[in-house]
């Protein structure tokens, strides 16, 4: 099996970790992801033992689930890989049916038909952003550059792709740069200087607040200070590190201070510039940090 890329998608704020398979072209599942996400339990040993009981169950029946189950190496929260069963889509969906409780239709629901979202297509343009190599001719720091990632993450979904908004914005009650005045206000954010942590994170929450597109605005900028970090710094954010509750929060504060934002991001710095699955993984909790 030649296992090339690593995925992971949430459900009700559970993480469900899939790897995509090169040589049979499909993902396959974290088994104990989707049974902990099913019975709502966080409790990974009591996930474990009810997998183990479910497994041998359908063992008894002769299901064809256990003999269609695999092992692959899935990264923990330590960070260490270990062996963990996992089935491909048509698996999952069998498991879910099989489980008596309320909560399969709804996960079904999600399975089935998440990929089908402008934020799933979306995603998937994001992931192509890496292979591509485009990823390193965008200009850091620059409103083009932020232009330019956000018509390739939404080419063809919005027909506002890479435009900068000619109308008025607001959320939960912030109303953020008006547009009458946002490409000199644009301008203002692209001469600040982004030489040291402190300076890119300033120009990153100056740029949170202009939020210069329609739609997209989060997704679009997180890259782009990932690009402004690995220019200036030679570092990223570990994404996986920062609790999408408490980022929320510090960028909702940030508008008034921005320390609580960079003792957050701070902590979660990494040197792994270049690393696919680490930019993968950023760009799953960047979409996850944007779900209702």
């Amino acid at each position: 099996m030649s296992v090339n890329k690593v995925s992971i998608r949430f459900f009700n704020d559970r993480e469900i970790r899939a790897v995509w398979d090169d040589a049979a072209a499909k993902w396959w599942f974290s088994v104990l992801d989707v049974v902990g996400a099913l019975n709502g339990e966080p409790d990974y040993v009591k996930t474990r033992n009810y997998w183990k009981y479910l497994k041998a169950k359908l063992k008894r029946e002769k299901s064809e689930l256990v003999s269609a189950t695999t092992q692959l190496k899935l990264a923990a929260a330590d960070g260490k890989r270990y062996k963990s069963d996992a089935l491909d889509a048509d698996g999952i969906v069998a498991i879910a049916k099989a489980m008596p409780n309320n909560r399969a239709a709804a996960f079904l629901d999600w399975f089935l038909y998440s990929d089908n979202t402008i934020d799933a297509k979306s995603k998937q343009k994001a992931y192509a952003l890496f292979e591509s190599g485009m990823f390193e001719s965008i200009e850091s720091g620059t409103v083009k550059g932020l232009q330019q990632i956000h018509a390739y993450l939404f080419g063809g979904l919005y027909d506002f792709a890479g435009q900068i908004r000619t109308k008025n914005i607001s959320k939960s009650g912030f109303t953020f740069a008006n547009a009458l005045h946002l490409s000199k206000t644009l301008s203002v954010i692209e001469r600040m200087p982004e030489t040291t942590f402190d300076e890119i994170v300033d120009k990153y929450v100056e740029m949170n607040v202009a939020h210069p597109f329609m739609e997209g605005n989060g997704r679009s900028t997180r890259i782009w200070l990932d690009l402004m970090l690995k220019h200036s710094l030679k570092r990223c954010i570990d994404w996986s590190l920062v609790d999408k509750r408490v980022y929320l929060a510090a960028m909702v504060k940030s508008v008034a201070s921005s320390v609580t934002l960079k003792r957050l991001l701070k902590g979660a710095l990494t040197d792994k510039i270049d690393d696919r699955e680490m930019f993968m993984k950023g760009i799953d909790y960047s979409y996850y940090y944007e779900e209702p």
